[in-house]
């Protein structure tokens, strides 16, 4: 079947004209209080990692049920993700943005003080809608600050989770060892109070587009293009997921003391992957396929329990990998569905959240029942079968 051509993706009314575009420099600071917005979502995302055995002690759980706080999340993202435009099909996007992040530092909030397992579960849900709703609008509200420059958005703001990695998990950490893992939460808190007040002063208004709502859904679910990305979004994700919020415990295996320098050069490994797959974005289908394969082969070597200097190249290997993913699928979709840019990136989302429950509580149950190597094997796998997927699937040209 032949594939659709790209055009620009369309936001709905005109963008003004850039500055760029007129002759001066560009603005870059909506884009960078995007990528801040979502490196706070995606760092609170992914805390309970961090912080997991002290967390789970505190609170009288196992590992595996406490690394079901990030499924939590991932559960509401996924039933709210391609909800979200249809709920709010004609409110300003800078405005559904700015709530969302306030949202999110009440989540993280809630969490700071649970008593137990109930309110830190309803912290995590509420974290999980605003993560899923940011990603679905930040995109267009970026390519709307800054016309013509897809590309560099969506490395952008991909970049935030790869500093959110870099910075925030290692120094969670880090923090979490050194006075408790709820204060950790608490200053998630007060970051994502700042995001949003970064966003609501630099973003301009972004009027959603004059056909958001269901039908624009409709259409995006009939390409089959689309959803053919969508399920590799959710293998890929899935083999991640299956494994990343136990990547503290897998380390320990082997040498306690290397924890934190290991997670920052899982981080460091992730800005990689990152501006590779921003760099090299022309050749769309080798990185969209490139990506799996090579958090396939670090799960792989991570699994094995090798010696320290093995382990962290293994380590680094996945942080190149799965980092290469956002910018690679959201560029993707967005080819696939150019005129219904916001449904196609909310279906997106969808997919991460579904594969990051399934993955997180299929990898917590392996690990409590059969130890972590179980656990990563199983995302080795389904990392394995995204590549493949995507290396059958053309590229529409940009």
């Amino acid at each position: 079947m032949s594939t659709p051509q790209s055009s620009p993706p369309s936001t709905g009314t005109p963008p003004p004209e850039s500055k760029a575009q007129s002759g001066g420099s560009t603005n870059w600071s909506p884009i960078v209080a995007l990528a801040a917005g979502i490196a706070v979502l995606v760092g609170s995302e992914f805390l309970p990692a961090s912080v997991l055995p002290a967390m789970a002690a505190d609170l009288g759980l196992s590992e595996g049920t406490a690394g079901l706080a990030v499924a939590a999340t991932a559960v509401a993202g996924a039933v709210t993700a391609p909800s979200i435009a249809v709920l709010l099909p004609r409110t300003d996007r800078r405005t559904v943005l700015t709530g969302l992040l306030v949202a999110a530092a009440v989540s993280n909030l809630a969490v700071a003080v649970a008593p137990g397992f109930a309110v830190l579960l309803l912290g995590r849900l509420v974290l999980g809608v605003a993560i899923a709703g940011y990603w679905s609008f930040a995109f267009g509200a970026g390519t709307r600050a800054v016309p013509g420059r897809d590309s560099v958005v969506s490395t952008s703001i991909a970049l935030g989770v790869t500093l959110a990695t870099i910075g925030g998990v290692p120094l969670a950490s880090l923090l979490g060892d050194a006075v408790g893992w709820r204060l950790v939460f608490g200053v998630a808190a007060a970051l994502g109070i700042a995001a949003a007040v970064a966003v609501a002063v630099t973003l301009p208004p972004v009027p959603p587009h004059p056909a958001a709502g269901m039908a624009m859904l409709r259409a995006a679910l009939a390409n089959r293009w689309l959803m053919a990305g969508v399920l590799g979004v959710v293998l890929v994700a899935f083999g991640n997921f299956a494994a990343y919020p136990f990547i503290r415990v897998a380390i320990e295996d082997v040498d306690t003391g290397a924890t934190v320098w290991l997670l920052l050069a899982w981080g460091v490994g992730g800005m990689a992957g990152n501006l590779a797959a921003g760099r090299f974005a022309g050749r769309l289908r080798v990185v969209v396929t490139a990506a799996p394969l090579l958090l396939a082969g670090g799960l792989l070597v991570t699994a094995t329990a090798p010696p320290l200097p093995v382990l962290a190249a293994g380590v680094v290997v996945w942080g190149v990998g799965f980092n290469m993913v956002p910018v690679a699928t959201q560029l993707w979709v967005t080819r696939v569905e150019p005129e219904r840019v916001e449904s196609a990136l909310s279906l997106q989302v969808t997919a991460f959240q579904v594969a990051i429950t399934l993955g997180s509580a299929s990898g917590g149950a392996l690990l409590d029942a059969r130890g972590v190597q179980a656990a990563f094997l199983l995302g080795t796998g389904f990392a394995a079968a995204a590549g493949l997927l995507f290396a059958a699937l053309r590229v529409p040209r940009g």
